[in-house]
């Protein structure tokens, strides 16, 4: 089965799949090993504590793959930005050809990025905000429903909704984010009007993914009950593994609404940082993860996973397409 969509042509890559980027998981190893198995693998800008370290992972990333890569780079409020106009140059200067961007609306660095021929997708967790981005020139978009490990936004609405709104509202091709793990879904995605999926739980259960095997196992292991929210009560709203220490931060914030000093010894980004790449603790820190554990059973490479997927849908359609019997009126 060969899919091609918008989304293959618009990236130049083989499978419709994109791998979303995730903090301290969106290196140029997994990057590569997904371009590597024909989609797009995603460096993560911010993961790097400098744009220098960021030239040198995508250097980096230049050497273990030929194929189309690209850089996340997400716009959050925070109380001390890093300098992302610095980011910006490095990407532009080392001739990458695609970025996602998330968070708030990458206004003032679209032209830049379109000036130097770069495609841009921008995530999206509701079709208002999609449609303004795609005023604004935007090459695509990423609808991320409220499946999604992460930052899921405050909209709440799911995939079997919001990919459907897209279709019929959207001229850009999109792709359908948050929950995905399986050609099932993938094939899904093509029958509610999208152009392919994108990915970031699944990808963090491969064996190139550059975490500690026991955060593997965790999802591995997890279900559609294993994770909750965190961060309500400060309208930034981040899906995460459901334990210890995410139980402490949500009784805090019951107690203490929109209280950040409180809860911030729990969700500092380096205890985040140490169990992802250290210590393998899965119940000391927050970490990011979506409802797609629940149907990840096993730890395949990256290309064992895309082929996978792409068998997968191929049956997918093939089943549906066994349900539909035409019928002489």
């Amino acid at each position: 089965m060969v899919l091609k969509t918008r989304i293959t042509e618009l990236f130049g890559i083989e499978i419709p799949v994109l791998q979303g980027g995730m903090h301290y998981v969106g290196y140029a190893e997994m990057a590569a090993a997904v371009s590597e198995a024909g989609g797009l693998g995603i460096i993560t800008a911010l993961t790097q504590p400098s744009p220098e370290k960021l030239r040198e992972e995508i250097q980096k990333c230049k050497k273990m793959t030929s194929k189309p890569f690209g850089v996340n780079l997400t716009l959050l409020p925070m109380l001390a930005p890093p300098n992302y106009g610095d980011y910006v140059n490095v990407i532009i200067t080392e001739g990458v050809k695609v970025v996602e961007t998330a968070g708030r609306a990458p206004d003032e660095f679209i032209s830049q990025f379109k000036e130097h021929n770069i495609k841009v997708i921008h995530k999206c967790v509701s079709v208002r905000h999609a449609l303004s981005a795609e005023k604004k020139g935007v090459d695509a978009i990423s609808l991320d429903g409220f499946e999604c490990g992460g930052h899921p936004g405050e909209e709440d609405v799911g995939n079997f909704v919001l990919a459907p709104l897209g279709a019929e509202k959207l001229t850009v091709p999109f792709v359908v984010s948050g929950g995905v793990a399986n050609g099932m879904q993938l094939a899904a995605a093509f029958a509610m009007g999208a152009d392919g999926v994108n990915a970031g739980t699944l990808f963090m259960c491969t064996k190139e993914a550059p975490i500690h095997e026991n955060i593997k196992k965790a999802l591995v292991e997890g279900d559609e009950r294993s994770t909750t929210h965190i961060f309500r009560t400060l309208n930034n709203t981040e899906r995460v593994y459901k334990n210890e220490t995410a139980m402490k931060v949500r009784s805090i914030e019951a107690e203490k609404p929109g209280d950040f000093p409180a809860i911030r010894p729990y969700v500092l980004g380096e205890n985040y940082r140490k169990s992802f790449q250290e210590t393998g603790d899965t119940t000391s820190s927050c970490w990011s993860c979506g409802l797609s554990m629940a149907l990840i059973h096993d730890i395949p490479t990256c290309k064992e996973l895309l082929k996978r997927m792409v068998a997968d849908a191929e049956q997918a359609v093939k089943r549906a397409s066994s349900k539909v019997v035409s019928s002489k009126l």
